[in-house]
């Protein structure tokens, strides 16, 4: 199957297929949920070289683990899960977060934005991600999984391994929080959060594929 035909399958039919030997699919669950796993492994990891790099690792465990995945839950759940497992492994092995160091925010506008409306929008766009980077580590998993990306409650728990009741507490922290830091509301301003897009996203899709050439014969 072309992956040009591939975009009306539901995630559940893309695994089967790849399952069946079609490994090139494998990219459009890639290209799907790349820019919310780069967002969950950074909420942990606090760099984005780093993050980018335990993404790749978290693409290439969930391939060689597809067999293991049974509709149970989501294929997005299933693979935020090992993502955030991937992560956390990572932090442990290194026993500390390394020092994060501010990258260039690039963001995709138009280009009628004058340069004041460019200069406010990078302003919201670097305040809200320092003071997310402030939060403290048991809360802001949980803001990126509800409030970037917009999984349910549910959802969020199960990745998290946590009791609805926790989400929904850590979330109102979390958000009590950032309100304070940042004197006004943030919310707008979120959708600008760590983007995973474009060349950024090619890059891992590529890198990705060519690793996974090598694992086995190519079906699972």
């Amino acid at each position: 199957m072309a992956l040009a035909d591939g975009g009306t399958l539901t995630d559940e039919e893309v695994v089967l297929q790849v399952r069946a030997g079609e490994t090139c699919l494998y990219e459009l669950l890639m290209r799907r949920y790349n820019q919310r796993l780069f967002r969950v492994i950074r909420s942990v990891m606090l760099d984005d070289i780093e993050a980018e790099d335990v993404l790749q690792d978290a693409w290439v465990r969930a391939y060689e683990h597809l067999e293991q995945f049974e509709s149970r839950a989501s294929f997005a759940t299933w693979v935020t899960k090992i993502a955030l497992h991937e992560s956390l492994a990572r932090v442990r092995k290194k026993k500390r977060f390394e020092t994060f160091e501010e990258g260039e925010v690039s963001m995709d506008r138009s280009n009628a934005d004058n340069p004041e409306e460019q200069t406010l929008r990078n302003e919201l766009s670097h305040a809200l991600r320092s003071a997310v980077d402030r939060l403290p580590d048991t809360y802001r998993s949980v803001f990126v999984l509800r409030d970037v990306e917009g999984m349910s409650t549910a959802e969020t728990a199960d990745c998290l391994e946590l009791s609805a009741e926790a989400v929904k507490t850590r979330l109102h922290r979390s958000r009590t929080m950032l309100r304070r830091d940042l004197q006004g509301q943030f919310g707008p301003a979120a959708a600008g959060l760590h983007p995973f897009l474009g060349h950024k996203c090619d890059r891992t899709v590529a890198q990705v594929m060519d690793r996974i050439k090598w694992i086995g014969s190519g079906s699972i």
